[in-house]
């Protein structure tokens, strides 16, 4: 029923959908199985009437594809992308940017650049969409989402638009207390007035530090685990033991132990069989139990 309704809608819509669609295409793993379908949203307008329309089907809304490792077995329902409609950006006053959820994190550093707005230099350093950042308070080096968000447009799984404002939301390290069901539209961020050579100076500065620090040009999808209490995750990958560790084609990279790589031909499961490794060896060694930062979706093919 839910293929005959995508049939019907495809014809009527702008939106883009893909059945039988090839996630490696998505994640910067490369690796993953098949989605039931795939769909690029046009507009606002359109993803009411495709959340509408699908009925009961599973949802996965990705960004980036920047954090996020999908399984052999693929996702058995739709997974929804926000096309360029979301990718929109603004000034709502001098200090205050309006930004489609689907923008790159280094487009809303480089605009609040090109207007003289301090406070989003990070964002320069995050390889993700404003959307996902703000669903997982993405951050780095003592800076977060939550720390410049005024509020988020979400839309429900009826369709329904609200408007919900940071100091009603409860963030932590990397994540918040906001509903998945709900899709994220376009959010509100504000900055502070800078000398624009001062912020780019300063954005010039963590670029570097991101390329000394962490390894670039090779398929990872970041850091894989969040960094616990009073340490971090790669000193308790190191200390227990896993530097060099591989499973298939899958390998902890040598410059930044938290960092996992698929070196040319690896699947999902040597990357997922790599991270249980990881985990239970740092849970034996220190009794620390990791929490994974990426996300890990779809049909698990093998059992551990």
């Amino acid at each position: 029923m839910a293929f005959t309704k995508i049939e019907k809608l495809s014809k009527k819509l702008k939106s883009n959908f893909v059945l039988n669609y090839d996630t490696s295409l998505l994640a910067w793993f490369k690796t993953g199985g098949k989605a039931d379908i795939f769909c690029l949203v046009s507009d606002e307008e359109e993803l009411e009437i495709i959340l509408n329309e699908i009925g009961n089907m599973p949802i996965f809304v990705i960004g980036a594809g920047s954090n996020i490792l999908i399984r052999d077995g693929g996702f058995n329902g739709i997974i929804i992308k926000l096309g360029k409609f979301f990718s929109h950006l603004s000034l709502f006053d001098k200090n205050t940017i309006i930004a489609g959820t689907s923008s790159l994190d280094k487009n809303v550093s480089n605009f609040a650049l090109k207007h003289s707005l301090s406070k989003f230099e990070f964002l320069s350093c995050i390889p993700g969409t404003i959307g996902g950042g703000i669903r997982m308070n993405t951050g780095c080096y003592g800076e977060d989402i939550s720390k410049i968000l005024l509020s988020v447009q979400a839309m429900d799984l009826e369709g329904k638009i609200k408007i919900i404002y940071s100091k009603d939301i409860k963030f932590s390290y990397r994540k918040c207390n906001l509903d998945n069901n709900l899709i994220f539209i376009s959010a509100t961020l504000r900055g502070s007035k800078e000398n624009k050579l001062n912020i780019k100076k300063k954005i010039n500065y963590l670029v570097e530090r991101k390329k000394k620090d962490q390894p670039s040009q090779v398929k990872t999808c970041g850091s894989t685990f969040k960094n616990p209490d009073n340490t971090k995750a790669w000193q308790l990958i190191k200390a227990s033991g896993c530097a060099g560790m591989i499973e298939g084609d899958a390998y902890i990279s040598k410059k930044h132990c938290n960092f996992f790589v698929n070196k040319k031909n690896a699947n999902s499961q040597d990357l997922e069989k790599l991270i249980y490794k990881v985990k239970k060896k740092v849970f034996n060694q220190t009794g620390i139990n990791l929490e994974l930062e990426i996300q890990i979706i779809g049909e698990k093919l093998w059992k551990i």
